[in-house]
């Protein structure tokens, strides 16, 4: 999907997704160079393997506070 770019606002940055929708993201996700008005690309994919260890390490976490 793509974006633009709308506003930049100190380390913050809104944008208008293709549907319009609009999201705001830390500045340091944008690539160098991105302005307003830049379109970028966005992805979103699964990550299993590190879903499997955040799950792992949350499992551990709770096991030590109720036992």
């Amino acid at each position: 999907m793509w974006a633009v770019v709308d506003r930049i606002e100190g380390t913050r940055v809104v944008l208008e997704l293709e549907d319009g929708d609009v999201i705001e993201i830390a500045s340091k996700h944008l690539p160098p160079g991105a302005v307003a008005g830049s379109v970028v690309r966005i992805t979103v994919s699964l990550d299993p393997d590190k879903e499997q260890e955040l799950r792992r390490r949350w499992e551990k976490l709770r096991g030590k506070r109720s036992g």
